[in-house]
């Protein structure tokens, strides 16, 4: 398939800079691949749709304020933590990349400084620090790690505390993603707890959200994209909840692309595997779903894998007409947009 196939016109104004003040008040489009219908929603109907012994698949990663600026010499340079190598060597981004050379000094703070060891392409590089504790100085200094859709300058020390909370869901809690699993931000506790007593079975797996979630595609024939890996996991309660869901031919309902990757990577001959794994799954049109039955998920970018996925389950020509639906109807798009819930 071509690239060019996942294109559509979106207007910039449809891109949410800012979530809705609560987090469950976005509107959500459904799509019922049975009958080809698509309706219009809200967000806080989503447990009318779930049915006693569903399975609800939650990606319960949780975002470290993996943003930040350091400076070389007098010129400010914005980073962004990929994952620590060892004890005291970090995979960055940085921007503008051109003024970071091997050996360069980076100050981020009185007590964290870097040097560049490694110099990668596409702006990565390698820093090692004096300290190890990276994530605790991070956790003092740093911003939370927007798309860069999401316009925010350095100065703007008011919404970096609103976006610090809200780029987060309220059920995160193993830190490691450098983006948030944006479908599960419109969930607040009380609607879990209503979704709970209706019987619905709650399964927590974890997917760390790298690069690989927004890495562009830059081959004009998309089967020749590779995707770079992501570590999940699935641990053994949530393995039993998602296999007797299948088991009993109840939905699985995942939340989010994160979730749909891990449970495609774990799955077999239609039941999820337990483990620690890395994936480099790339689902697009023509992939055999095994585990997910119904997707929660977000708009997204253009061009994007997250894209080819809602195409992979809901069909092409399915997701193109909604994506223009959305658009007439002023949906708000990406991370802090609205939500399409996939039947």
């Amino acid at each position: 398939m071509l690239l060019s196939d996942f294109d559509f016109f979106l207007p910039p104004k449809l891109i949410a800079q800012k979530p809705k003040k609560e987090r469950d008040a976005s509107r959500m489009m459904i799509l019922n691949r049975d009958s080809g219908d698509i309706t219009h929603s809200s967000f806080r109907e989503f447990p009318n749709y779930l049915h006693k012994k569903d399975a609800l698949v939650l990606n319960n990663s949780r975002v470290f304020p993996a943003r930040t600026w350091g400076e070389k010499g007098s010129a400010a340079i914005e980073f962004l933590f990929l994952r620590k190598i060892e004890k005291k060597t970090w995979d960055v981004l940085c921007r503008p990349a051109k003024k970071i050379r091997m050996g360069d000094e980076i100050v981020f703070s009185p007590d964290l400084k870097g040097q560049v060891i490694g110099v990668g392409t596409e702006g990565r590089r390698h820093l090692r620090f004096s300290s190890a504790n990276v994530v605790e100085e991070l956790n003092k200094i740093g911003y939370a790690p927007l798309p860069p859709y999401i316009k925010r300058k350095q100065n703007q020390l008011n919404m970096k505390n609103f976006d610090l909370a809200r780029y987060q869901t309220v059920f995160a809690r193993k830190r490691g993603s450098i983006a948030a699993p944006t479908a599960g931000l419109h969930f607040t506790k009380p609607l879990l707890q209503s979704i709970q007593a209706k019987g619905v079975k709650l399964a927590e797996i974890t997917l760390d959200v790298g690069l690989a979630t927004f890495q562009p595609v830059r081959k004009d024939l998309i089967e020749n994209h590779k995707m770079l890996k992501e570590t999940c996991s699935i641990e053994d309660q949530a393995a039993r909840v998602i296999n007797t869901a299948k088991s009993e031919s109840r939905p699985v309902v995942a939340v989010g692309t994160t979730s749909v990757r891990t449970l495609e990577s774990a799955g077999t001959k239609g039941q999820v595997q337990t483990g620690t794994f890395d994936t480099d799954l790339f689902i697009y049109p023509g992939f055999s779903f095994q585990i997910v039955d119904r997707l929660l998920t977000n708009f997204h970018l253009p061009k994007s894998t997250l894209l080819m996925m809602i195409a992979a389950f809901a069909g092409l020509d399915f997701v193109k007409k909604a994506y223009a639906e959305a658009v007439h109807q002023k949906y708000r798009f990406f991370s802090y947009g609205d939500c399409m819930l996939i039947l």
